[in-house]
C-alpha cells in the first residue's frame, strides 16, 4: 500500500492527501465528491470510532495480558463494526465528532462500552474471556467468524442498546462489484490505555483517526471478512431486503449472499444462534467457533 504508511507504536504517520478522483467516494452508505466535499469526507472518517492495540490496561482475567499488541487486531475490528452500530443506534448517522466540542452523554455511553476494563460490555477483556468459554485462549488470534459470534453473545447483556444480532454464514464477496480502492481504519498501532481523569471525563481524542484515511487496493482484501449492516427499524430491514433482492436481479451479477424466509434444513440446530445470558450453549456453538475461519461471513446488525 503506497497511499499511507504507519509507524507502529509511535503514532507518527506519513500519508498522502486524499486523492482527487472523479469517482464517487462512499463512506458507510454516504456518497461524496472529492472535489466539492473533501472536508465532509475527512470529518465523516474522523467521526468513526477507531479502536487499536492498547497497552497498560488492567490485566485480562486478573493475571493475563495487559496489552493486545500482536493478537488483538481482529478483536479491535469487531469493536469498530459494533461501535458503528451503536453510534447509529444512539447518535444517528449524521452525528459528527469535532475535536474540542462537548459531546452528548450518549456518545460517552457508547465509548464506555468499549473501554479496556472488565465491566465494559464490549471491552477487549469481555471479548477475550468470552472466547475462553468457547475454547479460545486469551491472546489467541481470532478470525472474523469467531469475533462475530462472541460479540453476538455479548450483545445479549447490553440492554441499553437492545441489538438483535443476526450472523449469516457461508457467503461470498464479489470483488469485481466493489470499487478498486477501499478506505479503512487500521487497528495495528499500540496506544496507551485510557482511563477517566479526576473529574470523571474520558479523554477521547485517541479514539478518532485525525488524519486522511488509509487506503488499499481491493486486490489486497483478505477474503475472510465480516460485513455489517445496521437496521434501526423493521422498515429499515424490509427496505434492506428489497435492495438486496434488486441487486440479485442485475444481469450478469452474482448475489453477494442469499435471502431465505426460513432457516434451511441443512443448517445446524435453529436455536444455536438465539443466545440469552442464561443459556448454557457452549457445546452447541462449537461448530461456529472454528480456529480456521475458512467460511466467508457477513455480520448483520
Amino acid at each position: 500500500m503506497d497511499a499511507a504508511t504507519l509507524t507502529y507504536d509511535t503514532l507518527r504517520f506519513e500519508y498522502e492527501d486524499f486523492p482527487e478522483t472523479k469517482e464517487p467516494v462512499w463512506i458507510l452508505g454516504r456518497k461524496y465528491s472529492v472535489f466539492t466535499e473533501k472536508e465532509e469526507i475527512l470529518l465523516d472518517v474522523t467521526s468513526r470510532l477507531w479502536f487499536t492495540y492498547r497497552k497498560n490496561f488492567p490485566a485480562i482475567g486478573g493475571t493475563g495480558p495487559t496489552s493486545d499488541t500482536g493478537w488483538g487486531c481482529m478483536l479491535r475490528c469487531g469493536q469498530m463494526i459494533f461501535a458503528q452500530a451503536l453510534v447509529c443506534r444512539h447518535l444517528g448517522r449524521d452525528w459528527r465528532w469535532i475535536k474540542g466540542k462537548r459531546q452528548m452523554d450518549n456518545y460517552f455511553n457508547v465509548l464506555n462500552a468499549f473501554i479496556d476494563k472488565k465491566d465494559s460490555y464490549y471491552s477487549i477483556h469481555q471479548i477475550a474471556q468470552m472466547g475462553v468459554g468457547e475454547g479460545k485462549s486469551i491472546g489467541q488470534w481470532y478470525g472474523p467468524n469467531t469475533v462475530a459470534q462472541v460479540l453476538k453473545k455479548l450483545a445479549t447483556f447490553d440492554t441499553w442498546s437492545s441489538l438483535a444480532v443476526h450472523i449469516a454464514m457461508d457467503n461470498t464477496v464479489v470483488m469485481e462489484e466493489i470499487s478498486e480502492e477501499l478506505i479503512y481504519l487500521d487497528p495495528h498501532t499500540t496506544q496507551p490505555a485510557v482511563e477517566p481523569n479526576d473529574s470523571g471525563c474520558l479523554p477521547d481524542e485517541s479514539f478518532h483517526c485525525q488524519h486522511p484515511p488509509c487506503r488499499m487496493s481491493i486486490a489486497e482484501l483478505d477474503p475472510s471478512i465480516a460485513v455489517g449492516f445496521f437496521c434501526n427499524t423493521e422498515e429499515d430491514f424490509n427496505d434492506w431486503c428489497q435492495q438486496i433482492k434488486k441487486l440479485s436481479l442485475v444481469r450478469g451479477a452474482l448475489p453477494m449472499f442469499e435471502l431465505v424466509e426460513r432457516q434451511p434444513s441443512h443448517f445446524s440446530n435453529p436455536d444455536v444462534l438465539n443466545l440469552t445470558p442464561d443459556s448454557s450453549d457452549a457445546d452447541r456453538l462449537e461448530r461456529f467457533f472454528d480456529s480456521e475461519d475458512e467460511d466467508f461471513e457477513i455480520l448483520s446488525l
